[in-house]
């Protein structure tokens, strides 16, 4: 059988399946269902220094091939994260990876310094791209010198792996990814959510409370394979790819586009055991094809012009 184990810098995942902040909870919520720790790892539902009630409801909506959302990454904070989530997830045999967020860089900065302290917390996810907040949030991931700032902020204080998550609501993917491995991060995760809108009609206003909100699921597959190749072109550290992944044929297209791993976002409503299916897909794809190892499905994409 194919070896399935990957290395996002010098985090070694069982399997290239992760499930994607926010569609997760903090894994213990599906533990009824699946069996969580055969995943490569969980990427924890965001996370900010101080607690946040969220934007107002409604903050949800069903569309074509996917959904709208505005949550506002409501949580509880990250001491109550330490106190009361981390004691029930640290032991999982899986990587946690805790989803960072802020309002400003020195929210980031003090975030990510008490994940650093968490003994069995190996890696964050640098939220530079959530459109749901007004502050912060996609504020640093549009601009190559917002991202670099934060980045080279997180990265003095930060020694463990630093995975950043970039908005695809850019004009050039490439560029931002280039300035958060120049500034020192180990991995960049892409797509995060499309900005986007929906009208109620009968009564002439906006859906959701905030008027846009973030959009996922299968419709924003398209556009996230393209902004993984195109980052796999541009840079040598490892990709994270996410963005409508619903089956195991979906996750081998990222990675023959570039991607090491993938997240598992909106398709965990759908289908709660959908990570274990998308492993077993992976797996039986690599023997059919007679691929030794899953690292050699990254950027295997075969192109004739």
């Amino acid at each position: 059988m194919a070896e399935l184990k990957v290395n996002i810098g010098k985090l070694l995942l069982k399997n290239p399946v992760t499930t994607a902040s926010g569609t997760f909870g903090y894994g213990t919520e599906y533990s009824d269902f699946i069996p969580v720790e055969r995943l490569g790892g969980i990427f924890v539902k965001g996370t900010t220094i101080e607690p946040r009630e969220g934007n107002p409801y409604p903050r949800m909506a069903e569309t074509s091939a996917g959904m709208l959302n505005a949550v506002g990454l409501q949580n509880k904070g990250a001491d109550y994260f330490i106190q009361a989530i981390y004691p029930k997830i640290k032991d999982l045999d899986t990587n946690i990876i805790v989803n960072v967020n802020g309002s400003s860089i020195d929210s980031y900065v003090a975030c990510a310094e008490k994940m650093a302290a968490l003994e069995l917390i190996p890696a964050i996810e640098l939220n530079i791209s959530c459109p749901n907040v007004k502050e912060g949030g996609m504020l640093f991931g549009v601009t190559a010198r917002g991202t670099a700032e934060v980045v080279r902020a997180v990265r003095k204080i930060y020694p463990k792996v630093l995975i950043v998550k970039l908005s695809p609501n850019v004009t050039d993917i490439t560029e931002i990814a280039r300035a958060a491995e120049a500034e020192g991060a180990d991995s960049v995760s892409l797509i995060n959510t499309l900005l986007g809108m929906a009208i109620d009609v009968h009564k002439r206003k906006p859906v959701l409370s905030t008027l846009t909100g973030g959009l996922s699921g299968p419709c924003v597959k398209p556009v996230a394979l393209r902004m993984v190749w195109q980052t796999y072109k541009a840079v040598k550290i490892p990709i994270i790819g996410l963005g409508g992944i619903s089956n195991w044929q979906d996750a081998v297209e990222f990675l023959l586009a570039g991607a090491t791993a993938i997240q598992i976002g909106t398709s965990n409503f759908i289908d709660p055991a959908v990570s274990l299916k998308v492993i077993d897909g992976i797996q039986s794809y690599c023997d059919e094809f007679g691929f030794k190892t899953v690292s050699e499905l990254t950027g295997a994409l075969e192109i004739t012009i």
